[in-house]
């Protein structure tokens, strides 16, 4: 779903609707992840969102340490044990099942031409960044990385990753310039600076 922002709107909103007064919060484990959770709303219980453009930010620790990498290595293309082990990354292996797949479907010369077209996001991108918790077998998913960049013409690099932040959102150490609050009734939307995402009131 995160390929579908749209789409991961409404099935985490369906998901916040159907819980009644149960629990005291929802520990949602999403960074803003493509607008996907602007115009999220509370209802029954307050929502506690990670401040971060994604996912990887609970990897790196925090929502300063992504700006700075990405300020200094701008077309960052973000690799993990989870995301690997999830689906196929961009690489060699992802391009030949996908024009395998068109092949089938509408023949080798208009498969070549949809994948020419569909390759020209690869050009917006420069660096294969790996990063994980070290929790299991690295080498693997690292070597994994370095090939994918290799063959798409990209640096790599590795990050080790910090598990702190997502040790306080577990935790309920909810420091408000991690993490933002959402009591019913309001509704999550992109703040466009530091802070990422904000409160916009919204009557129910």
């Amino acid at each position: 779903m995160h390929n579908t922002p749209d789409t991961l709107r409404d099935e985490l909103q369906k998901s916040i609707d159907q819980i009644n007064g149960e629990y005291s919060a929802i520990l949602i484990g999403y960074g803003l992840c493509s607008n996907g959770l602007e115009g999220i709303i509370a209802r029954n219980a307050k929502l506690v969102i990670m401040r971060g453009h994604d996912c990887i930010t609970f990897l790196l620790g925090s929502k300063e340490r992504y700006r700075q990498y990405f300020g200094r290595h701008p077309g960052t293309y973000w690799y993990s044990p989870g995301w690997i082990g999830e689906e196929s990354m961009p690489g060699k292996e992802r391009y030949e099942r996908t024009l395998e797949s068109y092949v089938e479907k509408y023949g080798q010369e208009n498969a070549e031409y949809l994948m020419k077209m569909e390759q020209g996001w690869i050009q917006k991108y420069m660096t294969a960044a790996y990063v994980d918790l070290g929790f299991c077998d690295t080498e693997r998913p690292k070597a994994y990385t370095r090939q994918c960049a290799e063959w798409l013409g990209w640096k790599y690099d590795f990050l080790a990753g910090d598990p702190q932040l997502i040790v306080n959102w577990l935790e309920g150490n909810w420091d408000p310039d991690q993490f933002l609050i959402v009591e019913p009734g309001e509704m999550v939307v992109a703040s466009h600076d530091k802070e990422i995402i904000e409160i916009a009131p919204q009557r129910v």
